[in-house]
């Protein structure tokens, strides 16, 4: 499958080296692309720059928002929740429109530093936000509730035996994502309902980041015992 993901940090690369590495063909999207193989300082996190893991990476592609989305069947939104929309208008309407969206980001306010506060919760979400935005597109609410390493690789923690959440208006939409889940290797995954759900994963951050705090570590999920 064509996939463009946008977002070139670290949930970006994770996603894109992983579906790579299963047989698709990725292309990573970004505002400016000779602005991001220049850049060579590590981001606010410390990971390395992109070019350096491009580097590691030959088979990924790199374009302008626009240029990965159109050539695309699958989109992956991987920005900052701030910046998500913003990503996607510049990607094109027109180029999302039809398609998959899986939109794995979260609205996380770092304006009072940390822990952030979520700039959309309760009556509203993210995920909403961006299906009421881009109308034609398929959205679908995913793999916000856990490390970007978790996301494609679980096995990696208690076998693979934890659970990850879909929202989506569209059945078939929910169905290619899930297919493309437990092609990471999730085999718990919860179909919650429709977009509006979302609202319940995204507000799942304030205590995610807190048992990150508590734990020291990422690396853990939420498992749903029914």
């Amino acid at each position: 499958m064509q996939i463009a993901v946008i977002g070139t940090g670290v949930v970006g690369q994770t996603l894109a080296g992983r579906l790579t590495e299963l047989g698709h063909d990725v292309t990573v999207g970004t505002r400016d692309v000779a602005a991001t193989q220049a850049r060579t300082e590590p981001d606010g996190m410390g990971n390395p720059p992109y070019s350096e893991w491009a580097h590691a990476h030959p088979k990924v592609k790199l374009a302008m928002f626009a240029d990965a989305a159109a050539g695309a069947e699958l989109i992956v939104s991987a920005t900052f929740g701030s910046a998500s929309i913003g990503a996607l208008e510049a990607a094109g309407a027109g180029n999302l429109a039809g398609k998959v969206l899986l939109d794995i980001s979260n609205p996380l306010d770092f304006s009072r530093g940390f822990p952030p506060s979520l700039f959309v919760a309760n009556t509203d979400s993210l995920g909403e936000q961006i299906q009421a935005r881009f109308p034609q597109t398929k959205v679908v609410k995913s793999l916000n509730t856990l490390a970007a390493a978790l996301m494609v690789n679980p096995a990696q923690l208690a076998d693979g035996n934890h659970s990850v959440f879909v929202s989506s208006n569209d059945a078939d939409a929910k169905k290619t994502v899930t297919e493309l889940l437990e092609s990471f290797g999730h085999t718990d995954v919860i179909d919650i309902g429709d977009i509006t759900t979302a609202r319940g994963t995204e507000m799942l951050l304030p205590i995610w980041l807190r048992l990150m705090g508590a734990l020291n570590t990422p690396i853990f999920n939420f498992k749903i015992v029914r």
